[in-house]
């Protein structure tokens, strides 16, 4: 052996041995190399692309999680990483197709399952590192890249007025955009209604209530060629005006006067913000300023109590104060229900979809969702001091009482402060670890709920106190700590409490604030001191946080450029920025929607893809357009509309239309149009004299059955208004949550818990019944009749006349005053002859009123 194979050659053998496999071993890693890329063209491609490339691509993937690269992949998106190299237990991607993830989540969530091949596959390719080979992109071919050109998302145009061959017929813009479609169709627009018609239309339009025979006689007596125009201007500043629309605002936000709920607890400020609206409204309020102060009129340098008061905006959510309810719970719900309403009153889309998932059809991921929820999630519900007119000498008074209730304190004094502050740390303390002690935990729980029931406010205004140092906190928060500690606070220390007569203290302060009545408050918002962290809430369960969110806008719309730390200012200021393309167009949408039955775009709550197209879009931008260079004018929005061409076309339905535009879409003439609930109802009561017209104050509860309330969970009264409240605008009539207004409901008052932005219009029988026997429409047409008998001294012809006139704002027809002379007389001839003709008349004008309260005319804007 040796001798054949020398030591030396036996080295050069090693040598020739170690550098065959020195360069095979290369060739072997370059192949493997070769073949792991491969496997990933060959195995991995093809699963993502059968089973999750639909989802997880593109601009808006589902969960914020993209398949597109190696470096999306690596990062995952709401839940987290999604794939950690070699730790393929510990990567999202695999517990998810596997089965294995803690919350029994498994992808895909619909349709076919990944195999156990499949699943195998993807583990290794992690275990291996998950190659990927460089510079690829996967892509889903199918992605819907029409989401981002869809038309609402672009920017705003300012059109030419079109050409049109009768211009002799429009009177202002809004009518080029009309005739030029209407002459393209080869159609014609209506004649103009009769100047009877008009008034009785402008003015319920623009104050909701009819015009009176005098204003009437008026207006048909002024030959001025604008006529017409002064009477707009004339009703666009009365102060009506602003409780007719309040209205339509009101239902966007769901304005209600209780929390909803079983308890469904009467808010005692929640009018405050209605009658913030309608003065706002009569003001002109710029629609930019509008908006500002109530997603951020406590946030605006040196904000004042009103712009502050328009925060009462944000608190139209309701609110669960029932025992045992989950707090976080509640507060969550609060604030997705306010990034819904911003979605839906400002840019016209169905945000709601994006709480659990991407939408399905606009460009807005779940993700972006949640980074507008983050604007709100600091936000906290307190009430602030709002004096009213009225107030002024209770807040003369101030000073004394704070003077007579420190007298009560001072006696006890550093004890008192010491123990509040001991049972302050353990509220905080209780309000931070709830799992520590029961006791103080169930405390904090009650002061909580109290708290709001006691005076309105949210439910964490109460820790919001208790975080300020003492100095800090104002002489109401230090007053209403006591006050509730005194209330509760025996927890503490009972032996304590009771040798220093702190029960006898709290008689006696409460006693001081009966005698000195407490100034007006106003429901607003505050920052919370320390901002709460947002988070991707995992198929919209606020106990499954994902991954942190800051506040952002979708990256669909223009760019947001906050001036610092993104808040709800930024996000109030974005939104009527001249680049939002949203904004504009859907409220003078719903503004048009108003006047004509629908809206250039008919989905006016959505904008979106799945939206209807305008049937006039450079009409709809042109509007948008001028409202923004007008400086968001309102006013001068309606007064256009109003005074337009289109607008005052007769209601007329022509036969040559029925068939080729059923819908009236090309608004060839105008809509005849049912009475909102409560206009029928003020309606009434104008034409029979009996309406409060006070503007503003507290609720008040019209008559209606007992059992109405009764039906409901909640342990509310309804305790008839007397005098004039009882007779005032159906604006003002108190909202329950769990039992709305009856009467109105009948006349499609839409669901006080849910947003709406337009009201249905339909025809009952049960209508007709409410308008022939309940008691205010009965009542009603009691003073109607007395009202024509005590105003028209003339007979009875005159007198028909007359109530035509109250009622309807025109004369009788010779057939129709001779039907009711007949139903009149037969009325008289009835009746028991033991009666004074007083008496019989009385009986027989009130059913003549009553008929004419029934008309379809009476309750319908021609």
């Amino acid at each position: 052996m040796s001798e054949r194979f020398p030591i030396r050659s036996n080295r050069v053998n090693w040598i020739v041995l170690f550098a065959f496999f020195y360069f095979y071993s290369n060739l072997w890693t370059e192949a493997l190399s070769a073949e792991t890329q491969m496997s990933f063209e060959k195995d991995i491609r093809p699963i993502f692309k059968t089973h999750c490339l639909e989802c997880h691509t593109g601009g808006e993937p589902e969960s914020s999680f993209s398949l597109s690269t190696r470096q999306t992949t690596l990062a995952g998106g709401n839940y987290g990483k999604a794939v950690i190299p070699q730790q393929p237990a510990r990567s999202l991607l695999f517990q998810m197709i596997s089965g294995t993830h803690p919350d029994k989540i498994v992808m895909p969530p619909e349709g076919e399952r990944l195999s156990a091949r499949e699943v195998a596959l993807i583990r290794e390719w992690i275990q291996e590192g998950a190659p990927w080979p460089e510079k690829l992109v996967l892509d889903n071919e199918s992605e819907p890249n029409h989401q981002k050109s869809h038309w609402a998302f672009q920017p705003i145009s300012n059109p030419e007025l079109p050409p049109v061959r009768k211009s002799d017929w429009c009177r202002n813009e809004i009518d080029y955009f009309i005739l030029h479609r209407l002459e393209k169709e080869q159609f014609t627009p209506s004649t103009e209604a009769d100047k009877t018609t008009l008034i009785r239309r402008v003015t319920l339009d623009l104050t909701g209530l009819p015009p009176s025979p005098e204003e009437v006689t008026v207006f048909l007596q002024d030959g001025r060629p604008d006529a017409y125009e002064r009477l707009v201007d004339r009703l666009l500043q009365s102060p009506h005006f602003g409780e007719k629309w309040a209205r339509a605002w009101l239902d966007l936000c769901h304005y209600a006067d209780s929390d909803g709920y079983l308890t469904d607890a009467v808010r005692p400020h929640a009018w405050r913000f209605r009658d913030w609206v309608v003065q706002s409204l009569n003001q002109n309020k710029p629609f930019d300023q509008f908006t500002i102060e109530q997603i951020a009129g406590d946030l605006l340098p040196e904000s004042s109590t009103e712009a502050h008061a328009g925060t009462g905006f944000l608190r139209q959510t309701l609110s669960n104060r029932e025992g045992g309810a989950d707090l976080e719970e509640f507060r969550v719900n609060k604030v997705v229900d306010r990034t819904k309403l911003v979605g839906t009153i400002w840019l016209g889309l169905t945000l709601d979809c994006c709480r659990c998932h991407n939408h399905k059809y606009d460009p807005i991921s779940q993700k972006e969702f949640y980074q507008l929820f983050a604007f709100f999630n600091s936000a906290y519900e307190v009430n602030i001091d709002a004096p009213l007119k009225q107030d002024q000498d209770l807040v003369a008074q101030q000073a004394t009482y704070q003077q007579k209730r420190q007298a009560l304190i001072d006696p006890i004094g550093e004890p008192l402060e010491h123990l509040q502050r001991e049972w302050e740390q353990k509220m905080l303390h209780a309000s931070e670890h709830p799992a520590e002690d029961h006791h103080w935990a169930r405390a904090w729980e009650v002061m909580g709920l109290v708290w709001g029931v006691k005076s309105g406010e949210g439910q964490q205004e109460g820790l919001e106190i208790l975080k300020l140092d003492p100095d800090e906190r104002s002489q109401r928060q230090r007053d209403d700590l006591l006050d509730y500690f005194l209330a509760r606070g025996h927890l503490v220390d009972s032996a304590r409490f009771k040798e220093l007569k702190l029960g006898e203290l709290a008689r006696n302060l409460t006693a001081l604030r009966n005698e000195f009545p407490a100034v007006s408050r106003a429901p607003a918002m505050r920052e919370m001191q320390t901002p709460n962290q947002a988070f991707v809430h995992l198929r919209g369960s606020h106990l499954s946080p994902g991954i942190p969110v800051a506040p952002g806008t979708p990256r669909s719309l223009p760019t947001f450029q906050p001036s610092g730390k993104p808040d709800r200012l930024d996000l109030a200021r974005w939104l009527v920025s001249d680049s939002n393309p949203l904004t504009a167009r859907v409220t003078v949408n719903r503004v048009w929607q108003e006047y004509f039955g629908q809206g250039i775009v008919i989905s006016s709550d959505d904008f979106g893809t799945q939206g209807d197209r305008p049937s006039h879009p450079q009409l709809l931008d042109r509007l948008a357009r001028r409202f923004q260079k007008s400086g968001w004018d309102v006013k001068a929005l309606h007064r256009l509309i109003v005074t337009s061409a289109t607008y005052r076309q007769s209601s007329k339905t022509r036969p040559d239309m029925q068939e080729k535009d059923p819908a009236n879409r090309l608004l060839s003439h105008q809509a005849n149009l049912r009475l909102s609930a409560e206009l029928v109802r003020d309606q009434a009561l104008a034409v029979s004299g009996l309406l409060t017209r006070e503007l503003g104050g507290p609720c008040v509860r019209p008559p209606q059955p007992d059992s109405v309330v009764m039906e409901a969970f909640g342990s509310n009264t309804w305790d008839v208004s007397t005098g004039n409240d009882r007779y005032r605008r159906g604006l003002y009539t108190l909202i329950l949550r769990t039992s709305p207004y009856a009467q109105s409901v009948i006349f499609d008052a839409p669901n006080p818990s849910q947003t709406c932005t337009r009201r249905d219009r339909s025809n009952t029988p049960l209508q007709a019944l409410t308008l022939l026997n309940d008691p205010v429409f009965y009542e009603a047409a009691q003073h109607l009749g007395r009202r024509v008998t005590r105003e028209s001294s003339g007979d009875l012809d005159q007198q028909m006349s007359y109530a035509f006139r109250l009622c309807l704002a025109r004369e009788p027809l010779e057939m129709e005053r001779e039907r009711l002379k007949e139903l009149y007389h037969k009325q008289i001839a009835q009746q028991p002859a033991d009666r004074t003709p007083a008496e019989k008349q009385d009986v027989a004008w009130t059913l003549v009123a009553s008929v004419l309260l029934n008309l379809h005319e009476f309750i319908t804007r021609d």
